[in-house]
């Protein structure tokens, strides 16, 4: 089963055309996102399953092993098939207990982007998203360090992950923003505001944690798998269906190691909700 074509297609930056079901490939790392999978050949088979599937974006992270996720996509995929848009972030920082440190200042910032543009196998990275602000570093200078990167012609359009409305507009007053990527999924909203920007401005909106129900309590939840039943579907395939109807600018982005998840994934844009059964979802 290849992506539904009637989920429809978004333009990233108003150009670059994808499927609104993208891959996250922050999962074909090793435990904790740190190192090799342990089957190094599997998450391959996976990256490539994928683009066989008709997905056309993937998204991932300089910190994601941190670069093993970076390597093992240019290792399977490159030279890139025309249509495949990959995306990256940088602005965070591993170390072996796990942390994710922020590190926003645009030295690092540059130096960050040369490094992917190694691993990646590539002159110019598709989209660039800053991975999250940096509160000891002005945020303004560490969007103004990746829009002097686009004008030199090394990134081709610029997101943000984890902002606010207040930090995403901000950012629009420097270069135009083509996404953001933060939280959010059927059971965690609190970035409604943030969507509505997007939504108003053509901005992709790309939901990390997509397939996350958070606490629905147990008269949503029994929504939830009342609606999946009737469709003889998973609820994880409801909540990523719930996220394609909900707003044609969302693209979420769900990873897997398993080619069999990978594959119920892209099923789920075949699943078509009922206005009836958005309602009570949404509610």
């Amino acid at each position: 089963m290849t992506l539904r074509n009637a989920s429809g297609t978004f333009d990233i930056g108003g150009e670059l055309t994808v499927h609104r079901l993208g891959f996250g490939a922050m999962r074909i790392t090793g435990d904790d996102v740190l190192g090799d999978p342990d089957d190094v050949q599997n998450a391959k088979r996976v990256l490539q399953t994928a683009v066989n599937l008709g997905i056309d974006f993937i998204d991932t992270a300089d910190s994601y092993g941190p670069g093993t996720s970076e390597r093992l996509i240019a290792e399977t995929l490159a030279p890139y098939p025309g249509d495949l848009v990959v995306a990256t972030k940088g602005g965070l920082l591993r170390n072996r207990d796990s942390d994710w440190l922020t590190r926003g200042d645009p030295d690092y910032l540059r130096n960050a982007h040369l490094c992917s543009l190694d691993r990646l196998r590539t002159d110019c990275i598709d989209l660039y998203q800053y991975h999250r602000p940096d509160p000891d570093v002005d945020f303004e200078a560490s969007v103004t360090a990746l829009a002097e990167l686009k004008d030199e012609g090394v990134i081709g359009h610029i997101g943000l992950s984890n902002v606010s409305v207040e930090q995403l507009e901000t950012a629009r007053d420097i270069v135009e923003i083509a996404t953001v990527q933060n939280r959010y999924n059927l059971g965690n909203r609190e970035n409604e505001a943030v969507l509505d920007v997007c939504e108003s401005n053509e901005i992709g909106f790309i939901p990390w944690f997509p397939l996350g129900a958070g606490d629905l309590g147990d008269e949503k939840a029994a929504i939830l798998t009342d609606v999946a039943d009737a469709h003889d579907a998973s609820e994880y395939q409801v909540a990523l269906a719930w996220l394609l109807q909900h707003s044609p600018v969302i693209l979420p982005i769900p990873g897997t190691s398993s080619i069999s998840h990978l594959r119920e994934n892209v099923a789920a844009s075949h699943l078509e909700l009922t206005n009836e059964e958005m309602q009570r979802l949404s509610a």
